[in-house]
């Protein structure tokens, strides 16, 4: 099944992914009043839970942003959402970042590495979706993850992106979305071209073949660009 874009999540079949809330990001970068945080993500979310009506929401990692302390106004956040979603009538099902070292603190229930999207096709596709900072255990056609933060500079203006690979790991398929957070200004994928950044995602090789999909709110759709190596020579 192709995916459905929207906003900063994606939908797959009847599961709904997001990654990278960072919620606590405001309080440690000193931001008064911090867009993508508590009820800005619920509200956003709630009109991603409308439209796609999903039975699950896979939150991919990245869910607080500090490694050592959870701020109350975090803690509050993450139990929006997840009382956002259950309102909703889908499950929350949550999966581990490089930054959830505090996730217990907020987060009684299940904490995975990656989940199987059992439900995103035909049957013939297995889909498993992670944070992407470390490499998966599960095989899979298509990943999907997070981590990156992708953003693409169109006309000199930085807009968040997901990123389209095919093949790009170990033959298989690799999306990655989008940080949902505002807060997050995103990584420009036009100045990866030719580089090599450790730190990013270990799943998100040959960047030149990846294809941006930007989402853009004015006509509510998603533009698909050409592969980046193609598509920077347009730019």
């Amino acid at each position: 099944m192709e995916p459905a874009y929207r906003g900063r999540v994606v939908s797959l079949g009847e599961t709904l992914v997001l990654a990278d809330t960072h919620f606590g990001k405001g309080a440690a970068s000193n931001v008064e009043l911090p867009l993508g945080g508590g009820e800005d993500a619920a509200e956003r979310l709630a009109g991603h839970l409308d439209h796609f009506d999903p039975a699950e929401v896979v939150l991919a990692g990245d869910i607080l942003h500090s490694f050592d302390s959870v701020p109350d106004a975090a803690g509050e956040a993450f139990s929006t959402l997840v009382r956002t979603i259950r309102d909703g009538g889908a499950r929350p099902v949550v999966l581990a970042g490089n930054h959830d070292t505090m996730l217990d603190a907020v987060w009684d229930g299940d904490v995975r590495e990656e989940y199987v999207i059992r439900d995103a096709g035909d049957g013939e596709e297995t889909v498993v979706a992670c944070h992407g900072h470390e490499e998966p255990e599960t095989p899979a056609d298509r990943y999907v993850v997070g981590h990156d933060h992708p953003a693409v500079v169109i006309e000199g203006q930085k807009r968040p992106c997901f990123l389209d690979g095919r093949g790009i790991y170990r033959g298989s398929d690799v999306l990655v979305v989008p940080a949902f957070s505002r807060l997050v200004e995103g990584l420009s994928v036009n100045g990866r071209l030719g580089t090599a950044r450790p730190e990013l995602s270990p799943l998100v090789t040959a960047v030149e073949q990846c294809r941006p999909v930007v989402w853009d709110d004015e006509p509510e759709q998603s533009l698909e660009f050409p592969p980046l190596g193609q598509f920077q020579r347009l730019l």
